[in-house]
């Protein structure tokens, strides 16, 4: 007879691996599955960049859209891989619905906003506004009081 120390949580720890390995990245909602699709942003001197890994979706499931300075990159993605031989045959699917929001910084030309994608990456380009730097000036100084805001000059 071997003996075991006691463990009240080993049997919930054995349960949670089990449940998290058979549903690795995958929620439900409403019925529906979803996933989270990886998200990389950088920025460089002239723009904000949002790269959106989406492996199986095609361009015409890809939706990006602005609202309340905020931009939402969503879509669907459906996913089926038949195979048929002699004495085989079985059918793969996935599919999902994604929404990633983003909230836009306050120096993003909105108007000029780029989204391209290509072999299953999504890149959307955000241009910054383009600002004048502020010149150099010289501010001379006066003699006397400062005036008060409600007295003309």
């Amino acid at each position: 007879m071997v003996v075991t120390r006691f463990n009240p949580f080993r049997e919930f720890k054995e349960f949670e691996n089990k449940f998290l390995n058979h549903f690795p990245t995958i929620a439900e909602e409403g019925g529906i599955s979803t996933f989270q699709p990886s998200v990389s942003t950088r920025e460089d001197e002239s723009a904000y960049h949002i790269e959106v890994d989406l492996p199986g979706v095609k361009k015409e499931n890809i939706n990006v859209d602005i609202k309340e300075h905020k931009i939402v990159i969503s879509g669907e993605r459906s996913f089926k891989k038949e195979r048929k031989e002699k004495d085989y045959y079985a059918v793969e699917s996935s599919y999902g619905k994604f929404a990633r929001t983003f909230s836009l910084p306050e120096d993003v030309d909105s108007s000029h906003i780029q989204a391209f994608s290509k072999d299953g990456v999504l890149e959307v380009t955000l241009p910054k506004h383009k600002s004048e730097k502020a010149k150099a000036k010289k501010i001379e100084v006066k003699e006397g009081e400062t005036p008060s805001p409600f007295e003309a000059p």
